[in-house]
């Protein structure tokens, strides 16, 4: 689950973080009011969407125009947000298309001495958390990671006990931070690992981490995704949740109970299992095919949720055939074929459907599809599933 940079920051500044203060604005009347209530003399204007590199990003129906602008006054914070709001901000990370942007978060401007990068994420190689720090701030952290990885410092850390001050200092130490800034740092890093722990998130990532003119560590920017899989540990946060930046196809997809990635490709894909899915997806391309998405509907599926994942696949204009792969463990190839002929007839086809089923009474399956006279494509196992999807695609109109 991914939030915006103001709901990031509240989360901050709640757990102690220092944050700059800032007013989310919805309208340009809005971010006037907010640029006087911050009382400064600059402030910053910012795109809210779920992505990065807003501040390269331009938008769409303005190209002149960036995802982050100073402005130094009421009516010029009026005047930028009028020109992002309701218009789509193109980033590395939104592709072409661009996403539209409907708040903007209008941030009190401070003194910048040095921009430096911090980020958190889980070493699964490693089984714990680390923490990595660089002095490369404001720049992806892949560039810096390609072009001068000595610049990136590390420390591991466990959950339970959280980052060490020693740590902290040596990362500190590393980035060149003196006197007082090496006491905030401490207290900086130290309060970012406790709420990456408590808030059981998968990315936790300020860039820049500003030091500011008087020694001070600023989060300037922070973003956080979190882990789904821990979601109900924490039930208030529906309310951060913005559908209006989410997939509306992977929205509906969850809410019946499937786990669904729409992908770039013209061939649908319903299998059971997470690592099928993925071997699947993987023998299509390797027969020159490519996936329109990922659908594991787990070893429970009924009736009602493969209907459902039909309607959601062929709601893909992009797909020009479906591959349906079935291994039947727990669930009987019966049930399964059943559900699938229920479900054909319930939403109707319009490309060609390629069947792979395998697994527990697998003979009685295949032949309740053979005998359903709906227009299926048997296939005898995945790699000939897979030949035969894609030349079907290939074929369709």
């Amino acid at each position: 689950m991914k939030i915006h940079e103001f709901q990031a920051k509240e989360i901050l500044r709640q757990a102690g973080v220092p944050v700059p203060a800032g007013m989310v604005a919805r309208t340009p009347e809005e971010a006037a009011a907010a640029f006087k209530q911050l009382g400064g003399s600059v402030a910053l204007v910012k795109a809210q969407i779920h992505a990065g590199g807003r501040g390269k990003g331009t938008i769409k129906e303005h190209p002149s125009q960036r995802g982050v602008q100073v402005v130094r006054s009421a009516e010029e914070a009026a005047a930028v947000a009028g020109r992002i709001l309701g218009h789509a901000l193109v980033t590395l990370q939104t592709g072409p298309e661009g996403r539209v942007v409907h708040q903007v978060l209008v941030e009190a401007g401070c003194e910048i001495a040095r921009e430096l990068y911090l980020g958190i994420v889980l070493d699964r190689s490693r089984q714990a958390p680390v923490l990595m720090v660089s002095s490369e701030g404001g720049v992806n952290i892949e560039e810096v990671a390609a072009q001068t990885p000595e610049k990136i410092f590390k420390e591991w850390f466990h959950p339970d006990g959280g980052l060490r001050p020693y740590q902290a200092r040596k990362l500190a130490v590393k980035l060149q931070l003196r006197g007082a800034s090496l006491a905030h740092a401490e207290r900086f890093m130290c309060g970012l690992c406790r709420v990456f722990v408590s808030q059981d998130c998968s990315l936790l990532e300020v860039n820049p981490l500003v030091v500011t003119s008087r020694g001070e560590l600023l989060a300037l920017d922070a973003k956080l995704n979190f882990d789904d899989n821990a979601a109900f540990r924490h039930p208030e946060r529906a309310n951060l949740r913005d559908l209006a930046e989410e997939e509306p196809s992977e929205v509906r997809a969850a809410e019946a109970g499937l786990s669904y990635v729409k992908l770039d490709g013209n061939i649908g894909c319903l299998v059971n299992g997470a690592g099928l899915a993925m071997s699947t997806m993987d023998l299509i391309k390797l027969h020159g095919g490519e996936p329109a998405n990922f659908l594991d509907v787990g070893g429970g599926a009924n009736a009602e949720q493969v209907t459902e994942a039909f309607r959601i696949l062929l709601a893909d204009g992009n797909v020009r055939a479906v591959l349906v792969n079935i291994f039947g463990g727990i669930m009987r190839c019966t049930t399964i074929a059943q559900a699938l002929i229920e479900a054909y007839r319930m939403v109707g086809f319009n490309v060609p459907l390629v069947v792979r089923l395998e697994g527990t009474e697998v003979e009685e399956a295949r032949r309740m599809l053979a005998e359903s006279e709906l227009d299926i494509i048997s296939a005898s196992d995945l790699t000939d599933a897979a030949r035969k999807v894609v030349a079907a695609a290939q074929q369709a109109p």
